[in-house]
Parts: structure tokens; C-alpha cells; sequence
């Protein structure tokens, strides 16, 4: 069993849970841009592509997957999601299993607009969240939207490009300035769908913050789900959490995969302001809050590759840690030369 992991970068401890879950039967592939990049140094071989919006980007993945016999891909990248997602014919016509969701996911995760919408369809609490400066300036003027606002790309990732404005001027201010960067970014490419709309202002909830990890198997069935209070962040990603019980905000996420239909890991973020939960994202992909859940016990590679050769899991394997709390701490680990 060879798998294959896309845009490694920093996930180092990823491809360590993969390793471990496969106990030897079979090689951990990383590529990534870079050499250098940490995660590669766990990685069993290693390969330096083209970047993900290049034209030989997935010829060069393909190549890989023909000549290390790959059994599965696995991307960590948002950007990346919807490009293989696109190829996905490519890939099983060769035996590769692409563990990326269907079109209509990504595009529900990756528009956070879009996100805005699917929640409300299935009845779960948001942010207001608006689509145009104008349209939240006529919520501000009729009481319905109040400062603090967030400010950011209706086609994010990686905390890129969010903004806080606290009054009007810092509002007009903020949405000009985060248009004028986004479309400088690496998010210009999604975001020339709609170029003219392509930032959202939302109200900020307070309240503590909440990751939760929602595995679903290949059909799109829920079969796990670990809520996690964030206890630190940095850099937009977890760094301290804890798992906590919390029923009904595992019920959501039983609801929300569910309805979905995602494939493999769904990293969502949630706010719980006076006992109401609000969904902020969506992140069809393993995210950098994943380790607290695989700490706490749940170990999805294992199932994730029992379903690659053919076999149910049985999830009472899975044990639940709840109050424990881990950190993620700075290691320096020898990686390759550019």
C-alpha cells in the first residue's frame, strides 16, 4: 500500500501517522515544490513538482503515481483539491484512488459563500455574512449588523488576507485593501470566478472557538466525529487543544457530513457564543488541527486504509481522550537542499 501525499509542506506528523498506520507494508511519497519542505523528511521518497497551477502539474503526479506504484492520493492543500479533483479519471483508470472529494464539495468548501448558503439549507447557525460592501453597509445602517466585522476572501485558505475593522472608515478601508491583495495573492486564480465579489464581511462571533473532524468513508457516510475546544491558535492554525464531549455539537457534525457527502477527513471551525454553535469553515482535507484528534484516539489512517484494501473498520478500535490537553511545540528536523 504506497501512498502518495501532495503539497506536503509542514505536515510532518502526517505522514507519521500514515507511516505508522501502514507498520512497514508499503512506502510514504511526499512532493511537494520544495525539497526542503519538512514533511518530506518522513517520507520514504520524495519528489520536487511543478506548482499546482502549472500545465504539467498533474502529468507530474501522474508520472509519480505510475512509477512508485501508488495505491491513493491524499492532497493537504486547499488550492490543489479542485485541480485533482478535476483529473480524477486520470488517476483510476490507472488503479490510483484520488482521496478528494466530488466537484460540488470542494465548491461548497472553497466559496465560502457557497459554504454560507449550504449551511443555511440544512439548518445550521452562521455569521450574517454578506456578499457585497453595499449590502452589509445597508445591514449596518438598519441595526441588523454591528461592528466588530471580519473581513475576507470568499476563496480562502490559510488565513490569508482576514481583516477586523471595528467602524465604518476601517470597513471601506479594509474590503478596498483586501481586494487590491487578494487578487495579488496566491488566491488570485479561484477568485477570478467573481472577481468583482470575491470578498465577504461577516459578523465576528465571540464565544470559544471549536475544531471538529468529521471522517466520512468513500460512499460519503459519516462514520466519526471529534469535537475540539482550540485552547491557542498561530498563524490561523491550532496549536493547543483539547477533546472535549460535547453531544450535541457532535450531532451537528454527524449532520453536516451527512449532507455533505465528503470523502475522508472534513476539518470544520465553530464558534459556541450562548450555548448556539455557529459553523464558520469548511476543509474538505486533513487540517492542522487533526493531530489533537489523532492524540485524543482517533486514529482515521487506519481506517482510511483498511477502506483502501477493500475492508470495513471497526471503530470501537477508536478510544476518546477527552480533557487532555496537547501542544504542538517549534523541532528542527535535516531536510534537503533546493
Amino acid at each position: 500500500m504506497n501512498i502518495l501525499f501532495t503539497c506536503a509542506g509542514r505536515r510532518h506528523y502526517l505522514l507519521q501517522f500514515f507511516k505508522e498506520a501502514l507498520a512497514g507494508k508499503g512506502n510514504i511519497i511526499g512532493a511537494d515544490m520544495q525539497l526542503s519542505a519538512p514533511a518530506l523528511a518522513m517520507a520514504d521518497v520524495t519528489y520536487a513538482v511543478p506548482a499546482v497551477y502549472a500545465e504539467n502539474y498533474t502529468d507530474a503526479i501522474l508520472d509519480i503515481c505510475k512509477k512508485e506504484k501508488v495505491n491513493a492520493v491524499i492532497s493537504l492543500n486547499d488550492l490543489e483539491l479542485p485541480v485533482l479533483a478535476a483529473v480524477r479519471e486520470k488517476f483510476e483508470a490507472i488503479g490510483v484512488k484520488i482521496i478528494v472529494s466530488p466537484d460540488r464539495v470542494i465548491d461548497i468548501c472553497f466559496d465560502k459563500w457557497k459554504t454560507f448558503e449550504f449551511g443555511q439549507s440544512i439548518g445550521i447557525a452562521q455569521p450574517k455574512t454578506y456578499l457585497t460592501l453595499e449590502a452589509a453597509q445597508a445591514a449596518i445602517d438598519s441595526g441588523e449588523l454591528q461592528f466588530p466585522l471580519v473581513v475576507k476572501p470568499r476563496w480562502g485558505s490559510a488565513s490569508i488576507g482576514i481583516d477586523f475593522p471595528e467602524n465604518r472608515e476601517e470597513l471601506e478601508l479594509s474590503y478596498r485593501l483586501q481586494k487590491t491583495r487578494v487578487m495579488r495573492s496566491i488566491l488570485s486564480e479561484a477568485s477570478k470566478a467573481d472577481a468583482d465579489r470575491a470578498i465577504l464581511i461577516q459578523e465576528k462571533i465571540g464565544g470559544k472557538e471549536f475544531g471538529v473532524d468529521i471522517l466520512n468513508d468513500f460512499n460519503g457516510n459519516t462514520r466519526a466525529v471529534y469535537v475540539k475546544e482550540k485552547l491557542a491558535m498561530r498563524a490561523g492554525e491550532t496549536d493547543k487543544a483539547v477533546l472535549r464531549n460535547m453531544p450535541e455539537l457532535e450531532a451537528i457534525g454527524q449532520k453536516l457530513g451527512n449532507a455533505l457527502g465528503h470523502i475522508g477527513n472534513l476539518d470544520c471551525d465553530f464558534f459556541v457564543k450562548d450555548g448556539k454553535y455557529y459553523l464558520l469553515e469548511l476543509n474538505p482535507r486533513f487540517g492542522g488541527g487533526y493531530p489533537f484528534t489523532h492524540m485524543s484516539g482517533g486514529h482515521f489512517p487506519e481506517a482510511i486504509l483498511a477502506w483502501l484494501a477493500g475492508d470495513d473498520f471497526d471503530f470501537s478500535r477508536f478510544s476518546r481522550q477527552y480533557d487532555q490537553v496537547f501542544a504542538k511545540c517549534d523541532t528542527l528536523i535535516s531536510v534537503k537542499g533546493d
